[in-house]
């Protein structure tokens, strides 16, 4: 398929295959900024994960110390809000602020996925209308006197490559949908754990000690 073919039919279309390609562009730059994003947050959270669960206590050190080395992951967040409030309010009152953080950050996990639910619907949209107009100017050929069976099937295979061109589209964008959904619920899912192992390590200093005194003997006459 030359280059010259392709504006042909894009032309055909009336400028609808330019505006699929551009779907297109947008949809492969999402798919591939976002999975690159979280893939990496995944891997580097394990790696947070496994140092975590190898503390049997943590105290602020330990928590300052896992906070440097996540860097700019999400979960270095959790481990600010452990630091803040830690021997400062109760276990509730941590898994509380800790599941206030998570809520906070989700948002910025699933960011421009909204685009790929976007091309995923309109692509298919648009490629229908631009088989539409394609049709309309392979019919327009019978108002013509003398014209050949031929231009009017030629014409109808070549407004359906713009159905065609939408539906692959969509095709690619819902897989890319999908797979980047799956990823954010496994970076949710790490930061859940996360907040689980804060809690049941940290060590709640608000509680003083208890010591038990014990009663004075009653000395017997």
């Amino acid at each position: 398929m030359s280059l010259s073919y392709i504006v042909y039919l894009a032309n055909y279309s009336d400028g609808v295959l330019y505006v699929l390609g551009l779907l297109l562009l947008a949809a492969l730059a999402v798919i591939i900024d976002r999975f690159w994003s979280l893939r990496s947050t995944i891997l580097h959270g394990q790696s947070i994960i496994r140092a975590t669960a190898g503390f049997s206590t943590l105290r602020q050190s330990e928590l300052s110390s896992l906070q440097a080395s996540a860097g700019k992951l999400p979960e270095a967040i959790l481990f600010g809000v452990a630091i803040r409030h830690l021997g400062a309010s109760g276990t509730d009152a941590m898994a509380n602020r800790l599941d206030e953080s998570i809520m906070l950050i989700a948002p910025s996990l699933d960011r421009r996925l909204w685009v790929l639910d976007t091309v995923t619907t309109l692509a298919p949209l648009l490629g229908l209308f631009g088989t539409i107009i394609g049709m309309f100017h392979a019919f327009n050929v019978l108002a013509q006197p003398g014209h050949a069976p031929a231009e009017v099937t030629g014409g109808v295979a070549d407004a359906l490559v713009a159905t065609a061109f939408g539906l692959f589209i969509a095709m690619l964008g819902l897989t890319g949908f999908n797979a980047l959904s799956n990823q954010v619920r496994l970076v949710v899912h790490q930061l859940d754990t996360m907040k689980m192992m804060i809690v049941n390590r940290s060590e709640d200093v608000s509680v003083a000690p208890r010591h038990v005194h014990a009663a004075p003997e009653r000395v017997s006459a």
